[in-house]
């Protein structure tokens, strides 16, 4: 994150976090994730400028991305409990829950004065659909999982278009919509990134422990009764957490022995097609940050075996 999101972000909380004690964790907030390497604001940048856009607001628009990023972000975190160590989660859960607060009234006071209240809250609205049925075990199936992924983190990236080219005067409807379908491409493509990832992992935040049905997961349960029957059992309910935590190393093992990573990259590589697909179909568009634009939204993924996270379960 660099420094002009940063002063626009402290800027926002400044005017809506009077209280010191207040306004001092939200700024502990956003450094916890202005340390992250996101691409957020730069979405928003590069859509705007790349459709001829010039407008003075752009900055603050990009950072409001950021500001409704960390807001999900830290409500994720809520709810999943699967990261102890970030600031939201080791301040008093009440501060935490003002925190939250004041980010919304700073995210609802932001786009008042841009106008733009309504197609952010649809947006988000639509994510929320998305991780409530993550969060509450709704996804049975891959047709499940895809639509919950759109959902979730599709709009998201569509969010961070729409705050760019929410200020360029004219933009075709056609060309929006396939910023849009690009967007949802490219949220799905970086989900099954970390899914194939997070089912690799030796701590806390593997999905497995969470019974989790990515789609890695539902890849695996196709075959686990006959090749690892302990997945069936566990999801199941007839193996307990603490026999998992037990054997973690094995079912890490089976996730690479099992061919739910190359069955990841098969379905990125279809979506990344699809993507670049998309991109063609755009209109000329300006240079450089056409192709940075390219580069956030169709890159060259490789899903990775080797994940983070070599500690024990916690």
């Amino acid at each position: 994150m660099d420094e002009s999101i940063l002063l626009e972000l402290h800027r926002m909380v400044d005017e809506y976090a009077l209280e010191p004690t207040l306004n001092a964790t939200l700024r502990s907030f956003i450094a916890e994730k202005a340390s992250e390497k996101t691409s957020w604001a730069e979405m928003t940048r590069c859509t705007h400028r790349m459709l001829g856009g010039r407008s003075p607001d752009l900055e603050r628009h990009a950072a409001l991305t950021e500001l409704i990023i960390l807001l999900l972000d830290i409500v994720d975190d809520l709810q999943d409990r699967d990261s102890p160590n970030r600031p939201w989660m080791t301040c008093e859960p009440a501060v935490t829950l003002n925190a939250v607060l004041a980010m919304f009234a700073a995210i609802l006071g932001q786009c008042g004065q841009s106008g733009i209240g309504s197609a952010v809250g649809s947006l988000l609205a639509r994510s929320i659909q998305g991780q409530q049925a993550d969060i509450t075990d709704k996804v049975l199936s891959e047709e499940d999982y895809f639509h919950m992924v759109a959902d979730k983190s599709g709009t998201l990236l569509q969010l961070a278009v729409y705050m760019g080219s929410a200020l360029v005067d004219g933009v075709d409807s056609n060309v929006q919509e396939t910023l849009n379908q690009l967007a949802v491409c490219g949220g799905i493509v970086s989900q099954i990134e970390n899914d194939a990832r997070d089912v690799l992992r030796l701590d806390f935040k593997n999905d497995l422990l969470h019974k989790k049905r990515t789609l890695p997961v539902l890849f695996m349960l196709e075959d686990s009764h006959a090749e690892f029957p302990a997945l069936n059992e566990y999801y199941a309910g007839t193996l307990s957490r603490e026999q998992f935590a037990e054997r973690q190393r094995e079912f890490v093992q089976y996730a690479r022995d099992s061919g739910c990573i190359e069955y990841c990259k098969v379905v990125q590589a279809l979506y990344k097609d699809k993507a670049n697909e998309l991109y063609e179909l755009l209109p000329p568009m300006l240079e450089p940050w056409a192709g940075q634009f390219r580069e956030i939204f169709v890159p060259d993924y490789d899903v990775r075996y080797n994940a983070s996270g070599e500690g024990g379960v916690s």
